[in-house]
């Protein structure tokens, strides 16, 4: 459901298709269809295993093949080398790295050791990766989420018939705003859950200037009410305000300073606020390197362990800092090299301060063999108007 809301909201269905096709799945095919849940349009996003539907029972060969037992670390293995987009990479690894630390709190094991069921199926892997396709295309910075509605009622899975919501569920919305009960059936999935736990914040929803809506639909048909998932994307309202950052700070003097373009890459992609090196002088006078990242609370843990993953550091502090932020918009101004994407920023007193995205200049002095310097303030020229208004 939460690929055809994107979909529907204008993923192309080809930007899927080709992520997929990089993981080299034997027997996957994809395709869409337009169906009405109590009278509303919306999109329904199929997967085909050895040319058979899962859920068809002609093919109830295939889906028991393709649910067959699949350890995490297996599909951890698969999304790592492949040749996805380093932001969709990210996105799907941090999906089933959720759902798999959830799976070993349930079961009691650690969570190389989980091996998924239902969720393992080579579906559930296209789902997971497709959803991070649709994010990643519309460059979202930031996911937010309505009250969960929990249901109620058993489903039936691997491990026996289990009360609604499951165990992993229950797990996954730890510290997440949820409604108990809302609902006669299993409303919240396991992978949905991951999805929710790994990408979006648990802060409310802010006020949004709406741009596009998508509706993603399920496949059964529910009494009590449509059974649709609606993704809205727009552009967060420009009232000034505060927020807290989860601040990670690591000291290192141990790490080639090759490694820290890549660390500072895999942080950003996968939600960082900020990451910058700070030069430090450490005991016995060794110079070293802070690195801090800057985060939303409920990234702090992802985020914490791609530092693990990515520096040599064995340990991390943290704390909380309060932001004052100001309201900031983004608009593209043409310069006579090529358009330019600029960040407006407005003060307290009205005032408005305009800065040009600095790798479109520096793409645009490259290609039209101009000085960078020159297109900065061609941009800057020609955002006065924005600045003035």
């Amino acid at each position: 459901m939460t690929v055809g809301a994107l979909l529907d909201a204008g993923c192309p269905l080809d930007a899927v298709a080709n992520a997929i096709a990089r993981l080299n799945l034997d027997g996957v095919s994809l395709y869409t269809e337009r169906v009405q849940r109590s009278g509303i349009t919306a999109t329904k996003f199929h997967v085909r295993v050895n040319g058979q539907h899962p859920d068809d029972p002609a093919a109830h060969h295939h889906h028991r093949h393709a649910h067959a037992h699949r350890p995490y670390r297996e599909i951890r293995d698969l999304l790592a080398g492949s040749a996805l987009d380093v932001p969709v990479r990210d996105r799907a690894l941090a999906i089933f790295a959720a759902l798999a630390a959830a799976e070993g709190r349930v079961h009691g094991v650690a969570t190389d050791d989980v091996t998924f069921h239902e969720v393992g199926a080579l579906d559930a892997i296209v789902d997971v990766v497709g959803a991070a396709v649709g994010i990643t295309h519309f460059g979202v910075d930031a996911i937010f989420h309505a009250p969960l509605p929990l249901g109620s009622g058993f489903v039936d899975t691997a491990h026996g018939r289990l009360p609604v919501p499951g165990p992993a569920v229950t797990e996954l919305v730890r510290g997440r705003r949820v409604r108990p009960g809302d609902g006669t059936s299993e409303l919240v999935t396991p992978t949905g859950a991951a999805i929710v736990a790994a990408l979006a914040r648990t802060e409310p929803v802010p006020e949004l200037d709406v741009d596009v809506v998508g509706y993603g639909a399920g496949d059964r048909v529910l009494a009590d009410r449509p059974n649709l998932l609606r993704i809205t994307i727009g552009t967060a309202a420009t009232a000034p305000g505060h927020d807290d950052v989860v601040v990670l700070e690591a000291t290192i003097d141990d790490a080639s300073p090759q490694l820290y373009e890549h660390a500072i890459e895999r942080l950003l992609t996968a939600g960082a606020k900020d990451v910058f090196l700070v030069p430090v002088v450490m005991k016995k006078s060794r110079p070293a390197v802070m690195l801090r990242v800057l985060a939303a609370p409920a990234d702090g843990d992802r985020l914490a362990a791609i530092v693990f993953a990515e520096t040599s550091t064995i340990g991390l502090r943290w704390t909380t800092w309060h932001r004052l932020v100001l309201p900031r918009e983004e608009a593209t101004v043409e310069t006579p090299w090529g358009p330019v994407r600029v960040k407006i920023a407005r003060g307290p007193d009205g005032s408005r301060n305009v800065a040009p995205e600095y790798e479109d200049c520096r793409r645009l002095a490259v290609e039209r063999g101009v000085a960078l310097k020159h297109v900065i303030q061609a941009a800057l020229a020609a955002a006065g108007p924005l600045v003035s208004g």
